[in-house]
């Protein structure tokens, strides 16, 4: 299974926490100072929630889709390098709260989005969260250079 992941910044969790409980009618799957992540069933979609009081409310932080095994990141990342677009590889990278195998790939107008696959528990976000600005920092780490288009050779924090 995989679902899009759509991850905000917000000024108050626990406002947040409440409102996207009773927009979507679940609790979050993940909650830690500062962070929750919902799993909803339907519409598909991975919820995450990122308090950041250096960013605008409700701006993007990033964007993604969950898949259910490090093959499936594999095949994007092949795929999106056969399109000719750059992409960023992590493997056992410690970010948001997971340990996860992802890679990036920024949209035209540099929106980062990552296909990623969760492959454990982290007990925390281990560093600055992604923001969606041009130069920020990658989720929880620091962001990989991507590499050429046809390339793919990964690199890891």
């Amino acid at each position: 299974m995989s679902r899009v992941q759509l991850a905000l910044n917000v000024a108050d969790i626990d406002e947040a926490v409440t409102f996207y409980s009773k927009l979507f009618g679940v609790a979050p799957a993940k909650r830690r100072p500062g962070y929750a992540n919902f799993a909803i069933a339907e519409p598909p979609l991975k919820l995450v929630l990122i308090e950041d009081p250096n960013q605008v409310p409700g701006s993007l932080n990033h964007l993604g889709v969950e898949v259910g095994s490090t093959e499936e990141v594999a095949a994007a990342q092949a795929r999106l390098a056969g399109h000719g677009l750059a992409t960023a590889s992590e493997e056992q990278a410690s970010c948001c709260y997971a340990i996860q195998d992802k890679v990036w790939v920024d949209g035209p107008g540099g929106e980062p989005w990552e296909f990623y696959t969760v492959l454990g528990d982290a007990d925390s976000p281990a560093g600055a969260l992604r923001s969606a600005l041009p130069g920020e920092s990658a989720c929880c780490a620091t962001r990989p250079e991507p590499a050429a288009p046809a390339s793919q050779d990964s690199s890891c924090c």
